[in-house]
């Protein structure tokens, strides 16, 4: 009797492995949204407690089997047979959902990364904005265009490492076929505001370095001339002090 609830305690374990494979690895799964995403991973954790937790169950067989084999070794060699295929599957059952349990998790990782990074360099495209925006309409003061350049010219200076976290993290999901539409919806949108802020940081930069480099152009014209016109004075106060007639002057002075 005790040889026939082991044999049927077997068959049980086993039905049951059966159905856990079916429900838990066979399924084919679609994560087209992170709320499916994010629940698999949830199911996934709780498949692989449940499996875990008949450890104890497949260890109460074994030692049955080994002391009824112990006792009756005509009806235990049967048993420890069926045993021996349900320790291997038992435990390839267990090492499929770790891996896919394991799987899930790393791929949720890399989604909640991608947020991230996106949520960075948002905040610099952001700040790019800002500062282009600041460089309208600006005073025609050399000091004022060269603090707008230089502070323009900090937020330009902005590493690459950050996009090209988001375009490979971006193109690992939508290769596994992961979140594949929303990603590509918001790489395409990030990518596009990338380009056009970029684009006019770039040209606003090029546009102060050339009013930059006139008015100085400029400066350096009115301080020649001034001091020209400071030595003129002179001469021609010279000349005043000295009562000498305009026709004895230099043409130039006359």
């Amino acid at each position: 009797e005790k040889a026939v609830n082991l044999k049927k305690d077997l068959a049980e374990m086993q039905e049951w492995m059966t159905q856990a494979e079916e429900e838990y690895l066979e399924k084919d799964f679609e994560y087209k949204s992170p709320e499916e995403l994010e629940n698999a991973v949830e199911e996934m954790k709780r498949a692989k407690e449940d499996v875990l937790q008949k450890e104890v169950r497949v260890k109460i067989l074994k030692d049955n089997i080994k002391m009824l084999a112990a006792k009756v070794p005509s009806s235990g060699h049967d048993l420890a047979t069926e045993l021996n295929v349900v320790l291997e599957n038992y435990q390839l059952l267990c090492n499929r959902i770790r891996g896919k349990c394991h799987t899930l998790e790393e791929v949720w990782s890399c989604w909640i990364e991608l947020l991230q990074y996106l949520d960075l360099e948002t905040a610099w495209l952001n700040n790019l904005e800002e500062r282009v925006q600041m460089t309208e309409n600006l005073p025609d003061k050399l000091d004022t265009v060269n603090d707008a350049l230089e502070s323009l010219e900090s937020v330009l200076r902005h590493p690459a490492d950050n996009r090209t976290q988001i375009r490979e993290l971006g193109q690992t999901l939508i290769d596994g076929g992961i979140l594949d539409d929303i990603i590509s919806e918001k790489l395409e949108a990030f990518n596009a505001r990338y380009e056009e802020l970029s684009h006019l940081a770039v040209n606003r930069q090029i546009a102060l370095e050339q009013q930059l480099q006139m008015m100085r152009e400029t400066d350096h014209m009115l301080q020649v001339l001034q001091e020209n016109l400071v030595e003129l004075d002179r001469q021609l106060t010279s000349y005043l002090t000295d009562r000498v007639d305009a026709f004895q002057m230099p043409q130039e002075a006359q």
